[in-house]
């Protein structure tokens, strides 16, 4: 069924590229682009976490296509400046990298100072301080080597037996789901046990794909590059109580700042759907002193302050597809409805 609807999406933005809709019906101020990994793409048939990851060569591909659709490039400073303002004669994209993966200093960076373009990257502070949890990539690499896994599910053990990599990938959506909707303390918890079980070092698989300080120092003494924080923990800010959630974002602020030595002024939501971060969220990031935050809710950016500052849309690529015309059909901002407000505050003490 998910390959059914991804067809059906991918023939909608084809037909709006034949139409001329992109060229000719273009909205709003601009776009940001959300990229994670960037690496040289791999063999194997289970690559679950595929969709967040897109080869070099694309990135360089991507960005000359933006420059010769005469997009202005910007950072997140620039771009706060260009929603509060009248539009302007061409619309603008910015470029920004979530996570910090070690991927990003080896293989994206290059191609971006290449082309001289400016670029956000938001840090989850206890990654590049060795401390931080990648779950997601203890979770791909059980499920990748173990035909027969077993876990505890809340008080219960749960066996799961996974052959082809259709059902692996099943199985870790599955999981990953269920991952993503437990408090951090929990999650935390159920993923010793995983590894544990299956004996996975998790604490040297995250500090393997991530950035430690020193590439972030070289990233931010690139003036076209904006040092951005993503929390300490990168955790689902919609499963933890209002005073923890605010501690995560102004502590990962503190953290970057102090790493820097400079103000730090944009927050990514961690993972930043409609389920991971409330509109309490939103307030928070306003209060911890963020000029912007960044959410990955599909959209683009309006003008004259018509988009909230600190919800703001962002277009996630996926790495499955490599067609240069739907990325100018999703640029246009025709293939989206306006971003619609976060749910409802909800206090919790």
């Amino acid at each position: 069924m998910a390959s059914d609807d991804r067809w059906l999406e991918r023939l909608r933005l084809e037909l709006a590229w034949f139409t001329g809709q992109a060229a000719l019906r273009s909205r709003g101020a601009g776009a940001i682009l959300r990229f994670s990994r960037v690496r040289p793409r791999r063999r194997g048939g289970f690559q679950p976490l595929r969709h967040d990851e897109i080869t070099p060569q694309f990135l360089d591909r991507a960005i000359g296509a933006l420059k010769r659709w005469r997009y202005d490039f910007l950072g997140m400073d620039e771009v706060c400046r260009r929603a509060v303002t009248l539009r302007e004669k061409h619309r603008f994209v910015a470029l920004t990298f979530d996570g910090a993966p070690k991927d990003l200093i080896s293989f994206a960076y290059p191609v971006l100072a290449r082309h001289a373009v400016p670029f956000t990257v938001y840090v989850p502070t206890a990654l590049p301080d060795g401390v931080g949890e990648a779950w997601w990539l203890g979770l791909e690499q059980v499920i990748a080597r173990e035909s027969r896994i077993s876990l505890m599910m809340g008080e219960k053990e749960q066996r799961f037996t996974v052959t082809g990599n259709a059902e692996k990938r099943a199985l870790f959506s599955h999981l990953e789901g269920w991952l993503r909707s437990l408090p951090p303390a929990e999650l935390s918890v159920a993923m010793a046990d995983l590894c544990m079980r299956y004996r996975i070092d998790l604490a040297a698989l995250s500090r393997e794909a991530s950035m430690d300080w020193a590439d972030l120092a070289k990233l931010a003494a690139d003036p076209l590059v904006t040092i951005g924080s993503a929390t300490v923990n990168y955790p689902v800010l919609a499963n933890m109580k209002d005073a923890a959630a605010l501690r995560e974002m102004t502590m990962g602020k503190a953290v970057a700042e102090a790493a820097f030595h400079r103000d730090v002024r944009h927050l990514a939501f961690p993972f930043g759907d409609r389920t991971s971060f409330r509109r309490s969220h939103v307030v928070m990031a306003e209060q911890a002193g963020f000029a912007s935050a960044v959410s990955t809710i599909p959209g683009i950016v309006d003008a004259e302050g018509r988009t909230n500052l600190r919800a703001l849309p962002r277009i996630s690529w996926d790495g499955r597809v490599r067609s240069l015309r739907m990325l100018r059909v999703l640029m246009s901002g025709v293939a989206f409805a306006p971003v619609k407000p976060t749910g409802s505050v909800t206090s919790s003490a």
